[in-house]
C-alpha cells in the first residue's frame, strides 16, 4: 500500500521513501534539537576523553605543577598557548570567515591590570585548593569522581554570585 500525503494528513507527519516503499515518520522538534546538539555533545565527550587520557585532570599532576615538580602541565598549557597563537595568526593571515560569512575578529582587551591580577589570583587559588579547573571538574564528575560534584556546585554558586554583584564591580 503506497501511503502519500493528503490534505487530511497532519502537518507534523512526513513521508520518506525507503527500501520497501514509503515510510511514515513523525516530525519531532526534540529530534531536531538533538541532531543540532549532537556534534557539540560529541566534541565535549571527545574533549573529556582527551583530558582524562592526558592526565590533565589528575589532582596529582596539578599538585606537581604547583610544587614545580613536573613539566607535564606546563607543557600542556604552553602547547595550548602556542596552538592558539598560531591559529589566530592563520585566521588573520588568510582572512578566514565564519560559517555564516561574517568576519572573525579578536578584539583588543582593556589594559586594566588590577582586574586581571585579582581574577587570576582568585582562579588560581580555587584551582589549587580544589585541584581542578572548571572544565576538568565536569570531566572528573563524568568519570565517576563524585566528590568533585561539590566543587561543580560551588562553581555554579560562584558564577551566580558574580552575576548578582557584577554591576557593582569595576570593569
Amino acid at each position: 500500500m503506497n501511503r502519500t500525503a493528503t490534505a487530511s494528513t497532519p502537518a507534523a507527519v512526513r513521508h520518506a521513501p525507503g527500501a520497501w516503499g514509503t515510510v511514515r515518520r513523525a516530525f519531532h522538534p526534540e529530534l531536531t534539537l538533538l541532531r543540532t546538539m549532537t556534534p557539540y555533545l560529541g566534541a565535549g565527550l571527545g574533549f573529556g576523553i582527551v583530558l582524562m587520557k592526558s592526565e590533565v585532570v589528575s589532582w596529582y599532576r596539578i599538585q606537581e605543577m604547583f610544587r614545580f615538580q613536573s613539566f607535564h602541565m606546563y607543557g600542556v598549557i604552553g602547547s595550548a598557548v602556542v596552538v592558539a597563537m598560531v591559529s589566530v595568526w592563520l585566521l588573520r593571515r588568510f582572512g578566514v570567515r565564519a560559517l555564516d560569512g561574517s568576519e572573525i575578529t579578536v578584539s583588543d582587551k582593556d589594559r586594566t591590570w588590577p582586574r586581571y591580577i585579582l581574577g587570576g589570583t582568585a582562579f588560581g587559588l580555587g584551582w589549587g585548593l580544589v585541584g581542578a579547573c572548571p572544565g576538568p571538574m565536569l570531566a572528573l564528575v563524568g568519570a565517576g569522581a563524585a566528590t568533585f560534584g561539590v566543587a561543580v556546585i560551588a562553581a555554579i554558586f560562584g558564577t551566580y554570585a558574580y552575576g548578582r554583584v557584577r554591576s557593582r564591580l569595576p570593569h
